[in-house]
């Protein structure tokens, strides 16, 4: 099983999602072809409803402690309830463009 595919069951599994993306951009950065180390996460659920945006993270990162602490190198993740979602029309912010690693 892919890192991705870690990482879409558990938040599946684990959160009431509404919505959920996750987006290997480990291309854009400077890691050989294949690579699954940067991710981006999108995920709409009104389980962060009166939760602060460090407590969703932390609920995320909760689930993902397997990944976070060596398979991955970056996740990007971008949490929102219900209501903030239907207010959110161009969906989630694109990620920067990657300078480390001899790409700048």
């Amino acid at each position: 099983m892919s890192i991705q595919s870690d990482i879409e069951q558990k938040l599946a599994t684990g959160v009431n999602a509404l919505h959920l993306e996750v987006v290997n951009e480990s291309n854009n950065h400077n890691v050989p072809p294949g690579s699954e180390s940067h991710f981006k996460v999108t995920l709409v659920s009104d389980d962060f409803e009166g939760k602060t945006l460090i407590n969703r993270h932390r609920m995320i990162n909760t689930l993902l402690a397997e990944e976070v602490s060596g398979k991955i190198h970056a996740l990007a993740l971008h949490t929102y309830t219900s209501q903030e979602w239907a207010k959110n029309t161009n969906g989630a912010p694109l990620s920067p463009p990657c300078l480390g690693g001899g790409k700048g």
